[in-house]
């Protein structure tokens, strides 16, 4: 793969090869930049990463997709079809959640399913619901669709939207909000956890989230055949498809600033590669905090960066079973006997508690490939404090694997320790020391109030010029629709981009 810093096209670095960076290099890359995406990994995917041991493969992070035409959109700017390269199958249910007391909510598309499950708990509620989704859908026709690509970098739009946002309800938490349409705590609990999938707290997330409601209902939830890692491994090929490089095993130490302007990246081996414009897919606080440690910053300074709340972290333990489990769905909430209590503990106190809530993925039961013959391969993602909690994960990570196991074979995996024959666990001192997350936090800073929008680190860098930032610490935030709308961000900002614009096919936002 030839040197694309040595193209006559204006050059573009791209630091970090998740989600974000991958969809911001194609992007790039369809609009004449030569390209260069340097990752530390030895490959693709950031939190996509896909871990493979003993037959099996293992997603790493995110599995549920909720908006397609937003990946299908990076294949058509190369001229592509994604159809031929990854197949999206739908799923039904899109999960189902356990309660700790064994009931079981089956979480669907179709309306009436929906309406038929809430009256299972509450017929009262079933107006209730109705009108809650007439507002989730209200919601994202601002939220998601009109602002989720827009750059929040004027604060005079910033004040501009501050009505809507009022008329919306998002200055309340997504809880208060959906309790103002549900009576039923197992209800309020179902259609409120959502912020959790972006490492939000219910309690405090604004009631933007409250979109995740009627995202999933318009698109659908869907699994890529071969895991999201096949998403991943077709978005590295795309960029290699357009001339340009994905460079793996290489860390970016900083970021070059020359007059105030960003010039390229020096990276850990003292190689200096030279860049036009850089954009960094690494965490926003590292970004900042880390590698423009020696430039000057007004606003995001260290002082500020550590005065910040960081999303929840977690801790992830993936295994693999000799046998299959035949009863588990793919996609599964198990929920503790806590919720409001519990998310206080990881949110506030930074407490890791006794009890806990988790999801349990088990994508063998829509492609069996990912496993050998005869078995199943799944993980548990469960919320915990970030690193601020002071536990000592090397101490800590098998007692509580233990634990999860426990309950696992207490709820949905009967026989469960008899049956592994794979483990490995992924804990917040694994997001901070592999991933570079501050504080271990899984998801960057924590998606509240004011830390979303203009009061997020921007996708226009307010400290240096020519250098960008995509991915969960900047707007509009975490989750694969978040990213990918990272991304879509730039054609807005970067100079020689905005005039060709991001119509590209698929369904975009209104404005775009």
């Amino acid at each position: 793969m030839p040197d694309a810093s040595m193209s006559p096209r204006p050059h573009a670095v791209v630091i970090g090869a998740g989600v974000g960076g991958l969809a911001a290099a194609i992007r790039l890359g369809a609009r004449g930049y030569a390209v260069t995406v340097l990752d530390k990994l030895d490959k693709p995917g950031g939190r996509a990463y896909v871990f493979e041991q003993d037959g099996f493969q293992f997603d790493a992070g995110p599995t549920i997709i909720t908006a397609p035409y937003l990946f299908e959109e990076l294949w058509t700017l190369c001229g592509k079809r994604m159809a031929d390269h990854v197949t999206l199958v739908p799923m039904d249910p899109f999960y189902k959640i356990r309660f700790d007391d064994g009931r079981v909510f089956t979480y669907r598309g179709d309306m009436e399913a929906m309406r038929e499950e809430v009256a299972r708990f509450e017929p009262n509620d079933v107006a209730g619901f109705d009108r809650f989704m007439k507002a989730s859908e209200r919601i994202y026709q601002t939220a998601f669709e009109k602002l989720a690509d827009q750059p929040f970098n004027s604060l005079r739009f910033t004040a501009g939207e501050l009505v809507e946002m009022v008329r919306l309800g998002g200055h309340r938490s997504v809880y208060a909000t959906v309790s103002k349409y549900l009576s039923h705590p197992l209800l309020r609990l179902t259609f409120s956890f959502h912020p959790l999938l972006i490492g939000g707290n219910p309690f405090s997330a604004t009631a933007y989230y409250c979109l995740i409601a009627h995202l999933e209902k318009k698109h659908g939830v869907h699994f890529a055949m071969g895991g999201t890692g096949a998403l991943v491994r077709g978005m590295a090929d795309l960029i290699e498809g357009q001339g340009n490089r994905v460079r793996y095993g290489v860390e970016v130490e900083r970021i070059e600033v020359e007059d105030g302007r960003a010039a390229g990246v020096r990276l850990a081996d003292g190689e200096r590669v030279a860049a036009d414009l850089v954009i960094s897919n690494a965490d926003s606080a590292w970004t900042y905090g880390k590698l423009l440690a020696d430039a000057p910053r007004k606003r995001w300074s260290d002082a500020k960066l550590s005065r910040a709340s960081y999303s929840m972290g977690l801790f992830v333990w993936y295994f693999g079973t000799n046998r299959r489990f035949d009863d588990v769905d793919h996609h599964t909430m198990v929920m503790g006997p806590r919720y409001r209590e519990l998310l206080r503990d990881i949110f506030e106190r930074k407490h890791l508690a006794e009890d806990f809530s988790l999801y349990l993925h088990r994508p063998t039961a829509t492609d069996p490939s990912l496993a050998p013959a005869g078995g199943d391969a799944f993980y548990a993602l469960v919320p915990v404090p970030n690193l601020q909690s002071g536990t000592d994960w090397t101490v800590e990570g098998e007692r509580f694997r233990a634990r999860v196991q426990k309950r696992l074979e207490e709820t949905m995996l009967p026989g469960l320790g008899e049956a592994i024959v794979s483990s490995r666990i992924m804990t917040p001192l694994d997001f901070q020391d592999r991933l570079l997350s501050v504080e271990g936090a899984g998801f960057s800073l924590e998606p509240k109030l004011f830390q979303s929008a203009w009061f997020r680190p921007h996708n226009l860098s307010e400290e240096v010029e020519n250098l960008y930032l995509v991915g969960a610490g900047t707007h509009p935030g975490a989750g694969l629709p978040g990213v990918l709308c990272s991304a879509r961000v730039l054609d807005r900002v970067i100079p020689g981009l905005a005039e060709t614009g991001a119509e590209a096919g698929g369904e975009a936002p209104a404005h775009a």
